[in-house]
């Protein structure tokens, strides 16, 4: 199917159409503004609506995009798709440019869904809160898909605004606003940094796109230590936004003062808009430095993993909890960044995919204890669970045992793969390094199910009922959580159709690895 629109003088109208998901999202988030001022409070669910409809209009948008550049939805036949820049090659659509939009407008569309119900009980059922998250989407999805340092870096501080207002988005709580201005002001800070590497690397290479960038790389010459700096402070700037060591600080705080619905959006959908933006970064404008920047994140990574694992013992806050365990899952993240191989890439997608159902349905179980009087963020809070609610108590069973990785679960695929594809590229450059970084980040794995189970023992050991009211759950929170709990177990049973999708499309970036060891898994293959 040809693009529809030809260049016509000075304007590009397939630009607009390369950019048409994230015009209906932006379209969608100026309607949700206005119907806020239209609407009546008592209709004002209707904003939440309309804007679960554009996210869905943006997916056809996506899916006709998708096929005009050559796909097909038969995975037996798919092909790599021929990237196709535009504005000047400040975006590039390719494969990853659509999995990872896809993974947004999920997450969007998840986060939505459980908030209605949410924002009911905080009395804050307001069109400008899902203006923001659509906002955000928008800086997400161009993050995926931006080619430039100017354009990655406008995109990401359009979704970093915007939840610095979603974090504080209940004025009324203190928390909220302790939070949001904990988060803003760490916030700016990171963004200096990451701004400053990435005028550096301008400096040097005489570019802004990426793909120059890795080009002229190599004939720096007496600037390699300026590079160097850029590097550092690039992987400083971005260890902020994915909550990695020493740079984790803000999360836990921010996760609990934060609505429970805006800390599942921000624990899903921001981190994988992140990882967007270190792999486009790291593996194309940086591929040539592999060797200098694989061992500095080796070991951020491994800091990463050890002190969100066992920070996350000692709480008792279920918000706080799951804080310190998304600053462990971004260090296994970081090990699909680090092998920069095929393997690696299957992981980091299907991780991203699979973490964003397990934390938005966990999240969802924590919002259906939530109601007026009863705060319901405590561990404690859920004791009891499976006698007043088998079935809330089972998916939240199901939720922690896929985070900490059980056969069987969409979680044990994604880390199956991160730590293949490091054991791969140890296998390639023949250092040890990366083996003991993969044993380092099992062990840490084995941790974790000590206090994801503590979940499952309150909830079906305890000796009392922490609340007798019954649980009450919207429509569209219910549909959140069945569609997270399919997702996590297809996944987890039949995964070969996701990891075929992951192998042919993501490859498209990666042009900088190192091939991966010879193997008869077809996912070896680049």
């Amino acid at each position: 199917m040809p693009f529809l629109f030809q260049t016509t003088g000075l304007f590009n109208f397939r630009d607009l159409q390369l950019i048409a998901p994230e015009l209906i999202i932006t379209v969608a988030a100026c309607a949700a503004l206005v119907m806020e001022v239209i609407l009546p409070y008592k209709l004002s669910k209707w904003t939440a609506y309309s804007s679960l409809a554009g996210i869905g209009l943006a997916f056809v948008s996506l899916g006709a995009q998708f096929l005009s550049m050559g796909g097909t939805f038969r995975l037996a036949s798919l092909t790599n798709l021929a990237p196709i820049d535009g504005f000047y090659g400040m975006v590039r659509i390719d494969g990853f440019a659509l999995l990872f939009r896809a993974i947004f407008l999920i997450a969007a569309a998840l986060a939505i869904a459980i908030s209605i119900r949410f924002l009911d009980i905080e009395r804050e059922q307001h069109g400008e809160y899902y203006s923001l998250i659509l906002f955000a989407t928008v800086g997400m999805m161009f993050l995926g898909s931006g080619y430039d340092l100017i354009s990655l870096y406008i995109s990401l501080e359009l979704m970093a605004l915007t939840f610095y207002v979603l974090v504080a988005f209940t004025k009324r709580e203190r928390r909220s606003n302790e939070a949001g201005m904990k988060y803003f002001l760490l916030g700016a800070f990171s963004s200096g940094i990451l701004l400053y590497g990435m005028s550096v690397l301008y400096g040097v290479t005489g570019s802004t796109n990426l793909g120059e960038i890795g080009r002229n790389l190599n004939s720096t010459g007496d600037l390699r230590p300026f590079v160097l700096i850029g590097m550092i402070a690039l992987a400083a700037g971005l260890f902020f936004k994915v909550a990695a060591v020493p740079f984790h600080m803000w999360a836990p705080d921010a996760y609990e003062g934060a609505p429970t619905s805006v800390t599942a959006f921000l624990s899903t959908g921001s981190k994988a808009a992140s990882f967007a933006l270190y792999a486009r970064i790291f593996f194309v404008a940086l591929g040539p430095m592999q060797v200098d920047w694989a061992p500095l994140l080796g070991i951020v990574a491994a800091l990463t993993i050890v002190v969100g694992n066992w920070a996350a013992i000692t709480q008792e806050n279920s918000k706080r909890l799951l804080a310190y365990s998304s600053i462990s899952n971004a260090g296994y993240l970081l090990l699909a960044i680090i092998a920069n191989n095929s393997y690696g890439n299957i992981g980091l997608v299907i991780y991203l995919v699979v973490y964003t159902l397990m934390n938005m349905g966990a999240f969802g179980v924590i919002i259906s204890l939530r109601r007026r009087g009863i705060i319901g963020d405590n561990v404690d809070d859920m004791t009891g669970l499976a006698q007043k609610a088998p079935g809330m108590a089972a998916m939240m069973a199901i939720f922690m045992l896929s985070l900490g990785g059980l056969p069987g679960t969409g979680g044990f695929i994604g880390k199956y793969f991160l730590l293949w594809g490091l054991l791969s590229r140890g296998e390639t450059e023949h250092k040890s390094w990366y083996y003991w970084l993969a044993g380092w980040a099992v062990i840490n794995i084995v941790v974790s199910f000590y206090y994801y189970i503590r979940f499952i023992r309150v909830m079906y050991l305890g000796d009392r009922i922490a609340d007798e009211q019954p649980l009450t759950m919207s429509p569209a929170l219910k549909t959140a959580m069945v569609a997270a709990l399919v997702g996590i177990i297809v996944i987890g049973v039949y995964p070969q159709p996701f990891i075929v999708l992951a192998q042919k499309l993501i490859p498209a970036i990666a042009t900088t690895a190192a091939p991966p060891a010879a193997s008869n898994n077809p996912a070896a293959s680049q």
